[in-house]
């Protein structure tokens, strides 16, 4: 897995977000865009109401895996030693939206991956940090690491095809938040806490 450089951390701290490019390698990237595709196509009952047509799932057993992989990446960049909370995808339809909205106590530490898109090209994810709104293209495998409590953030509705996101969400173990750790369960899905 890719690793944060200083550069990362230091604008993660300033901005409270940063886009890393590439942090899931190309042969991951591809199962889990298929997976998630598939998933969408045969289980057509989940959604959630923050995205009423969007097909939705928390606690995947392989999105909690990729929870896992990516935690030294989190903590690198939030130069803190992290709890994971939990996984959530979602694959966007044409005329999907999110609303603008801060996230929920376990995702102090929170990252947007793409997974893929049947586009033309990005979708943006707007964000507000301390330096004012900026809008953010994420190719597939590219992820924005950013502090979810603080840092509103929203998509304008799609006007393509589909879009495919994995949210991965951390606490700080010695923050306000880390009774968070698991979101409350007793470990993550289909996984053995060592912690």
């Amino acid at each position: 897995m890719i690793k944060a450089t200083p550069d990362l951390a230091d604008t993660f701290k300033r901005q409270k977000y940063v886009v890393v490019r590439r942090c899931l390698p190309e042969d991951k990237l591809s199962l889990l865009y298929s997976y998630a595709r598939r998933c969408a196509r045969t289980d057509l009952d989940r959604h959630d109401s923050q995205v009423p047509g969007a097909y939705s799932a928390y606690a995947d057993l392989f999105m909690e895996g990729l929870l896992l992989d990516l935690l030294p990446l989190a903590e690198q960049l939030a130069s803190a030693k992290l709890f994971p909370t939990y996984s959530y995808f979602r694959v966007y339809q044409r005329g999907d939206a999110l609303n603008k909205h801060t996230d929920r106590p376990s995702c102090e530490i929170s990252s947007s991956i793409c997974l893929g898109r049947e586009a033309q090209g990005p979708w943006p994810i707007w964000i507000e940090g301390p330096e004012g709104i900026s809008s953010i293209d994420l190719e597939p495998g590219d992820g924005l690491f950013y502090r979810g409590i603080e840092c509103p953030h929203w998509r304008e509705p799609l006007t393509e095809d589909l879009v495919a996101q994995v949210f991965l969400h951390y606490v700080d173990q010695n923050g306000p938040h880390a009774e968070w750790k698991f979101d409350k369960r007793t470990s993550l899905e289909g996984c053995k806490s060592e912690q």
